[in-house]
């Protein structure tokens, strides 16, 4: 049983990206659901698709590669709160990651979104990870 299921989630997705994989099995909480729906607006993967073996439920994330090398959309992926140590993030000091190139994943009162739609609400939260 994995009890940080973040970073289980961010970990699957690295592995599957430097063996240049197509997809990538996670299984389902809101929580990753929720990343997931972030990275594909955000433009980091392609889509998501949920199933369910009884009695698991898993979504399978399908990952994005650019050019005939196929070099991944994603570069990097840092989590930043963890379990043992909390990150807390207010309005005003809201984390650019690469000069506003790559997005942070925050956990706000209002539900889990980027670091600009934070910005743009005004609130502020629990700093989850960082993605470029």
């Amino acid at each position: 049983m994995v009890t940080d299921t973040i970073s289980d989630m961010l970990t699957r997705i690295r592995n599957a990206n430097l063996l240049k994989h197509q997809i990538v099995q996670i299984p389902t909480t809101k929580m990753s659901l929720a990343i997931a729906s972030i990275l594909k607006e955000e433009g980091f993967i392609e889509d998501i698709k949920k199933y369910e073996e009884n009695p698991n439920r898993y979504f399978i994330i399908l990952l994005k590669y650019k050019g005939k090398s196929r070099e991944p959309v994603i570069q990097k992926i840092k989590r930043v709160s963890k379990p043992g140590l909390r990150v807390y993030s207010g309005i005003n000091n809201l984390p650019q990651v690469l000069g506003n190139l790559g997005i942070a994943i925050i956990s706000t009162s209002k539900g889990v979104m980027s670091n600009f739609t934070a910005k743009e609400l005004g609130i502020g939260g629990e700093i989850l990870c960082y993605i470029w």
